[in-house]
């Protein structure tokens, strides 16, 4: 019998359930097996969504939270880790207590608080326990231009040259590194900044011309996590990550769902 060496990089996502299959759990679970990695997950919220939209939202029960990280965790030993939508902040609390008593390391939040169309994702009192209780225990945090003016109260633009005093503001409310994402910024490329304690990285790719792009923001973080995993460095991490999510952006459009009506501003799942 063959024996193998060595284990499996293992991810926990901590995440909403979309039933369209593009972002939360889905497409964590998606892009973390596709980068060789084994994804476990922790649902914290139900969520109605299609292409047009999110619909509704039920968040489920802090036990109920509790119940599946405390699970998995007793059995299984995780090497990095993936947040997304939080929804409140008892589910907030619910992972900051979890992360502390089973030491989890190489954690991605992902700090989702409204969707591109307008559904509010976290309860507002939620997001101060985010910053207060969540942002210091967080390896990296990667809030696009919507979420990073609504935690600062600013109107910056996402320009480049904008991207050291967002970061370094944001890293002032308690985050250790900051990925500031690109994609809805000025720029005529898609640039994503690390900002950290060496300062500023941007990374660039051209932009993508495609109605498929539901879950970017999910994509990015759960592969930048299953490369924390794997045990390359940040930066490489980050880098690997965003290249991962363009390739797929390019072959997105031989995605072809049927739909019952032709809405050129649907947004569609990327793989």
């Amino acid at each position: 019998m063959k024996i193998i060496k060595g284990t499996t990089s293992t991810v926990l996502t901590i995440a909403g359930f979309d039933p369209y299959g593009g972002a939360g759990i889905q497409i964590d679970t998606k892009t973390i097996h596709s980068l060789g990695g084994y994804a476990l997950t922790a649902t914290t919220a139900i969520t109605a969504q299609n292409s047009q939209g999110v619909f509704a939202v039920e968040a489920l029960s802090p036990k109920m939270l509790h119940l599946q990280l405390s699970t998995l965790l007793s059995d299984i030993k995780v090497d990095a880790v993936k947040i997304g939508m939080l929804a409140n902040a008892s589910l907030i609390e619910v992972v900051v207590e979890i992360i502390k008593i089973y030491k989890l390391s190489n954690i991605v939040l992902d700090p989702v608080m409204i969707s591109s169309s307008g559904k509010a994702l976290l309860e507002a009192d939620a997001v101060d326990v985010m910053v207060k209780d969540l942002f210091p225990l967080c390896t990296l945090v990667t809030p696009n231009l919507l979420e990073t003016n609504a935690l600062l109260g600013t109107d910056y633009k996402g320009g480049k040259e904008e991207s050291l005093t967002m970061g370094e503001e944001l890293i002032r409310l308690g985050a250790k590194a900051v990925l500031l994402k690109g994609g809805h910024s000025c720029e005529e490329d898609a640039v994503d900044c690390l900002v950290d304690a060496f300062g500023v990285t941007c990374y660039s790719n051209p932009r993508v011309e495609t109605t498929h792009t539901h879950g970017t923001g999910c994509i990015l973080s759960s592969a930048i996590a299953t490369e924390l995993a794997k045990k390359m460095s940040l930066k490489t991490s980050v880098k690997n990550a965003k290249n991962f999510l363009y390739e797929k952006m390019k072959i997105s459009n031989a995605l072809q769902l049927q739909y019952h009506s032709s809405d050129p501003e649907k947004k569609e799942p990327i793989f």
